[in-house]
Formats: C-alpha cells, structure tokens, sequence
C-alpha cells in the first residue's frame, strides 16, 4: 500500500509511482505541504512534481505519509450529474456486458467515483471506482465528433466530455452539466480527488 518510487523528471522535477487510486490524494497532500512547488500534476499511477530551484523536502516521505492517513471526508467534494441514458452506444454497450438497459443504467449510476486526474481536454475528469462490469474496450476508430455533455465510458473510467471534440469512448447518456467554463473560478467543475455521483434523470 506504501510502495513508493521517485523517478527524476529533469533538474528540476520528480515523478512519483504510487499504487492504483492514490495519486489524487498524494498530490493533495504535497500541493499543500509544499506551496512554492511550481506544479503538482496527478495521473493515473503517478505525480509529476516539479520546482524553481532547490531540492523540496523528500518528496518520498512526504507521499508515504499522504498514503498512511486517511482523508478527511469533510474536504472532499461531491458533485451530482444527472444523466440522460440514451447514448448511441448504450445497445453495444449491453451486448458487450451482458447487461441489460435498465441494469446498465443502474450499474452505471450506483458508485460514488473518484477524479482521479485532468486530461485530454480542459475539464475532462478521469472517474475511476466504477463497477468492472463496465471496464470496456474504446472504439476502434474514434469518433470525429462528440458533442459537450456526453457521458462515455471506456476501460475503467467513466467520464463527461467537456467540449465538443473527437473522442474514441463508448457514449452511455448526456448531462446538461457545465464541466468547463473559462469565466468560471475555476473553470473545471472538477478536480482530482472530487467525488462524483451520476444521478438518472
């Protein structure tokens, strides 16, 4: 659980290998401890730390740590989306899974998940904590365009597509949720270690 490993990124960065669903909460952690770091950016399995000039504190103690405590629940935020289930892969998707609609899109709706990072597109949160159920393969061949709002699903991440944009995961349903606005502070709704619940509409 505490297996940590500190790789160096540069002169002035380090990336930290941490285990499955901890990176959100170890950048937390370092983001706070270390404030003049010049970035503390997730993944799925790592951190990318990087600074201005001088060696931080040992950033491998520091992420045991994080791992060792529990987080307070009290800081995390938990956002709702209400989701339409009519995505243009929802038949594939039962074919794939042996699901049902109805048991898909209960399936789909019953977990609270995790941001575990940002990426692909401002905004675009990677959810993990999903039923295996619904770990399926992306697309062969991308889309050329998925409209703002989709909800999709691929592998273990389930996700809201932030803009319209290209996009090679399986479309489960649609929200109305705005999850990138650049007049907004911050403009992402959400961020790693947020938590997310789909709600059907």
């Amino acid at each position: 659980m505490t297996d940590v490993r500190l790789r160096a990124a540069g002169d002035r960065g380090a990336l930290l290998e941490l285990p499955d669903g901890t990176a959100a909460r170890v950048a937390r952690v370092l983001a706070e401890e270390l404030p003049d770091l010049v970035d503390v950016v997730p993944g799925h399995r790592t951190v990318l730390v990087t600074w201005n000039e001088g060696l931080p504190p040992d950033l491998t103690a520091l992420a045991t740590r994080a791992l060792c405590e529990p987080e307070p629940q009290e800081s995390v935020a938990t956002t709702e989306i209400p989701v339409g289930y009519d995505g243009a892969d929802l038949a594939t998707v039962g074919e794939l899974t042996g699901l049902s609609m109805d048991e898909l899109v209960a399936v789909h709706s019953a977990p609270t998940y995790t941001v575990a990072f940002l990426g692909f597109a401002p905004g675009f949160a990677y959810l993990v904590g999903g039923d295996e159920r619904l770990h399926v393969p992306r697309l062969d061949e991308p889309r050329r365009r998925v409209p703002a709002g989709t909800v999709a699903i691929a592998g273990p991440y389930s996700g809201v597509y932030p803009c319209e944009s290209p996009g090679g995961w399986r479309l489960i349903g649609a929200t109305d949720v705005v999850l990138f606005d650049p007049t907004r502070r911050p403009p992402a709704l959400l961020a790693p270690g947020d938590r997310v619940r789909f709600i059907p509409a």
